[in-house]
């Protein structure tokens, strides 16, 4: 069965961007967007990123301006405000969608019919849990905050597994 680590998306550096370099790590990957009302968490996924970093985890962030138009920016104002106003440093994506005919490969793995979790992605900062061999784990609505507890604990099962 396929997995996440059979595709390659494009970085938001306009550099490839394999995912199966995230073999053998726990990955949460977040649909992103700089003009939302949950734009904060990204302080709580750079916290996430940097806590288990070390021990095999990455956040994966990736822009999208199919809800409410609120990631309107190129990829070089995207990287410059999240630099600036949350000092990310986890990895990113080039802008993608996430629904509709136009979505990423990446989603149609993600939230497809044949999908754990199928469904259209609802908001920004929905999250899928994705373990070290490229099955999701789990999938967690936009208003999971990144410090969560069930999110958290389910990170740590994942990297303990």
């Amino acid at each position: 069965m396929a997995t996440i680590h059979d595709l390659e998306m494009s970085g938001i550096d306009g550099n490839p961007m394999p995912l199966s370099t995230y073999q053998g790590k726990v990955v949460l990957l977040v649909n992103v967007a700089s003009k939302c009302g949950l734009t904060p968490q990204y302080s709580g996924l750079q916290q996430l990123h940097d806590q288990y970093g070390e021990q095999g985890f990455s956040v994966v962030g990736l822009p999208c301006n199919q809800f409410g138009g609120q990631e309107p920016g190129s990829e070089a104002e995207i990287v410059e405000f999240c630099e600036s106003n949350y000092s990310v440093s986890f990895p990113m994506t080039a802008k993608i969608e996430v629904n509709g005919e136009a979505r990423h490969g990446l989603y149609d793995q993600l939230t497809g019919d044949a999908a754990k979790f199928p469904g259209d992605i609802t908001w920004n900062f929905e999250k899928f849990l994705v373990g070290k061999d490229g099955a999701v784990i789990q999938r967690f609505g936009p208003r999971t905050a990144p410090d969560d507890a069930e999110l958290v604990a389910a990170i740590e099962a994942a990297l303990k597994g």
